[in-house]
């Protein structure tokens, strides 16, 4: 028996009847298709079809052989949706012409990846997903999912956990089906907003499970009435949803290459020089990890509801300091800078670059934060260079950026700024009720 049909039976015994074929597009967003079991070979070596343009960000044409964009199943990635009975869930990477798709950001980690395990490395990544509980009403106006959550501080709230226990409680139990190796959900610092984290894995493994946490908490969510928001600011008066990321290495006898308990923040030369290749390319890398005009509102000098904001503004590292944007703890990196509207993959591929340009090129970082940045700002003290303030600003740094983008990839580069720029000009084409409010009978 070939191992297709061993994986027919074994799927076929557990009542599964069809595959969904689920890949991402270039903004980060879960798409795909239903097909038949039976048909796995198909799907494994060809790839289930799909037309090219009609997917964000492909590149592709409107017609010829490269018009055809074909999602090749992972053949280990195949497991039970709880959500959908009768269908199993599988990953898949982008095709075009029987080629792989330079522009298929999956891969694109995957090419990133490459480059560390050719010196027999291991890229760790810890995710911290942050979403919003919302609610539309019939009127298409955007409220909480859960009226009663309206602490000034609102964080660990018990109250709100035990209102929404059976949406928190079905996560539990789907994520746990899954796989998913869950160390603790708790209410965040904003009204509406949880957070529910799962153990680290390998990088792109670590990629892959936020694309099925994203594609499971929005139909739970949906099953509860509410919607599932990865929004990165959602309410003006409170702080934002980040997607953290914790980035560790390991050599090819299992060592941890960022730690170094002697050294400066418990990290070692390598480690600084991965945290100053980051900073060195922060600007650049907000227009990945931070890619939709909203973001810049999490990336904002605000005041917050709760009494508290964590938003990483300026470019600077410290030991276990949440003001700075890259944060030193227990031997490893959190990378602060990404929320939850970000293309995971594409992302994490930008970060490990930037983070290896650093080390290649033996970068020194900056004197390492041992203060409240925030505190300082107070004071009127001189700050570090901040970020971009907006997604055009973060758009122009990646342009230039052309060490980065050639590392990344032109093909995805190209096509990311397009998108980018006709959303930036649509947004600066819209008149908001702020506006009116401070505009229209002012003069």
């Amino acid at each position: 028996m070939s191992l297709y049909q061993e994986t027919i039976s074994r799927l076929q015994a557990l009542g599964i009847h069809s595959v969904l074929v689920q890949f991402c597009d270039i903004h980060g967003v879960a798409k795909g298709k239903l097909v038949p079991l039976a048909n796995l070979q198909e799907w494994v070596e060809q790839g289930a079809g799909f037309a090219g343009p009609s997917i964000w960000g492909t590149g592709l044409p409107r017609f010829g052989a490269r018009s055809e964009y074909y999602a090749r199943v992972q053949l280990d990635s195949l497991q039970p949706l709880p959500f959908m009975p009768g269908v199993a869930h599988a990953v898949a990477d982008g095709f075009a012409a029987g080629e792989p798709l330079d522009t298929c950001s999956r891969q694109l980690l995957q090419a990133a990846l490459a480059r560390i395990q050719a010196r027999g490395w291991t890229l760790w990544v810890g995710i911290e997903p942050e979403f919003f509980l919302l609610r539309q009403d019939y009127d298409g106006a955007w409220q909480l999912g859960d009226a009663a959550d309206q602490l000034d501080k609102p964080s660990y709230d018990l109250k709100a956990i035990h209102r929404n226990q059976a949406f928190l409680d079905d996560m539990r139990s789907t994520l746990t089906a899954l796989g998913f190796e869950l160390q603790q959900i708790d209410h965040e610092d904003a009204c509406g907003q949880y957070e529910i984290n799962y153990k680290f894995d390998d990088a792109l493994a670590s990629a892959d499970r936020y694309l099925l946490f994203k594609l499971t908490a929005h139909a739970i969510a949906q099953k509860h009435g509410m919607v599932f928001s990865a929004m990165a600011k959602p309410l003006a008066q409170a702080p934002g949803s980040g997607l953290h990321f914790h980035l560790s290495i390991t050599d090819a006898d299992g060592r941890a290459v960022f730690a170094d308990p002697s050294g400066a923040l418990g990290l070692s030369t390598a480690g600084h020089q991965f945290a100053a290749g980051l900073l060195d390319h922060a600007d650049a890398l907000s227009a990945l990890c931070a890619p939709t005009v909203n973001s810049y509102k999490r990336l904002a000098l605000s005041h917050s509801a709760s009494g508290t904001t964590w938003s990483p503004v300026w470019k600077a590292y410290g030991d276990n300091n949440r003001t700075c944007l890259v944060r030193a703890v227990a031997g490893r990196l959190e990378w602060r800078l990404p929320d939850a509207s970000c293309n995971v993959y594409a992302a994490l591929a930008a970060t490990l670059l930037a983070g290896l340009d650093g080390m290649d090129r033996a970068l020194a970082a900056p004197t390492p934060c041992d203060e409240d940045l925030y505190e300082r700002f107070a004071s009127g003290a001189a700050m570090p260079e901040r970020l971009p303030r907006d997604l055009c600003d973060a758009l122009v740094a990646l342009e230039q950026d052309t060490a980065l983008r050639a590392l990344l990839g032109e093909a995805f580069c190209a096509q990311f700024l397009a998108l980018k720029r006709a959303e930036w000009d649509e947004y600066q084409q819209q008149v908001s009720p702020w506006e009116l409010a401070r505009y229209a009978d002012a003069f």
